[in-house]
């Protein structure tokens, strides 16, 4: 008893150790980002000094305003395109597992190990063309196709998992296949969906890599690319830049704590089917 007590409390310390650690990045910067203007960040301190006017300078300096426009459209657009796609997508490679299905869904898998930014030459020389840089239309559709594979392979190893007769009954009733998932398996996918969002809404909320490519207008820049100007206009302003960043990272973590209940759920469940 007495061993097993103190192989539990060296567990506990060795997690608490690790939370610590993985917490410590984010508490240095909201240390930076509430300092006053005096001193570097050689003189950081362990206790806040309060320093709130940094996220209205940041808010002013960068246009956070616009930048929350143009990545709220961005993002909640390509996240609706992206589960509308996978979800149908992943439904059809579930209940109909055959040759061609199977092929579909081993293409998908091969295309998640093709880092995203490989495809991001050919995609300018498409969207010079097809007039797509500087558009909302051009970068939601760039981000939900990028995220396509894994949302695909998520949504179908759910649905595998999920009894077949609630379906059968409504074909039977009348209801064609398509408003047998659209009525009855959609609604049961709020685990799956809620993991695709926080994983695929996150990334493209902190989109940079084809942001800096397929948006170069200054009205059109997202929350990534206005923090970055600090990096370019402003010098080593660091308060105003950690107030920039945490400001930004608001709405992802608002965002995680509403969706995280159905996340782990979807998440295993999806990778032990898959």
């Amino acid at each position: 008893m007495m061993y097993n007590r103190m192989e539990q409390s060296l567990r506990s310390l060795i997690v608490l150790i690790i939370s610590l650690a993985a917490f410590l990045p984010f508490y240095a910067l909201i240390l930076i980002a509430l300092k006053g203007p005096e001193g570097g960040l050689s003189a950081i301190t362990l206790i806040p000094d309060f320093h709130l006017v940094n996220f209205v300078r940041a808010w002013n300096k960068s246009n956070m305003a616009r930048a929350f426009l143009n990545s709220s459209v961005i993002t909640f657009s390509a996240v609706g395109l992206l589960i509308l796609l996978s979800g149908m997508a992943g439904y059809s490679i579930a209940r109909s597992p055959g040759k061609m299905n199977r092929f579909i869904l081993m293409c998908f898998l091969l295309c998640m190990m093709i880092p995203g930014i490989i495809n991001t030459v050919p995609l300018y020389t498409l969207l010079i063309k097809l007039r797509g840089i500087n558009t909302y239309w051009a970068m939601i559709i760039v981000l939900a196709v990028n995220a396509l594979p894994f949302s695909v392979f998520l949504f179908s190893g759910f649905i595998k998992a999920m009894p077949l007769e609630m379906e059968e009954s409504a074909v039977i009733d009348g209801c064609s296949l398509f408003e047998a998932y659209w009525r009855i398996t959609f609604p049961l996918l709020k685990p799956v969906t809620a993991s695709v969002i926080i994983l695929q809404g996150l990334g493209m909320w902190n989109n940079y890599a084809q942001a800096v490519f397929f948006l170069q207008s200054g009205k059109m820049r997202t929350i990534p690319l206005s923090i970055s100007l600090f990096f370019q206009q402003y010098g080593a302003d660091w308060p105003v830049m950690a107030a920039s960043a945490l400001i930004g990272l608001m709405p992802a973590v608002a965002a995680f704590l509403f969706f995280q209940k159905f996340f782990i759920r979807g998440i295993t469940t999806g990778a032990v089917k898959g």
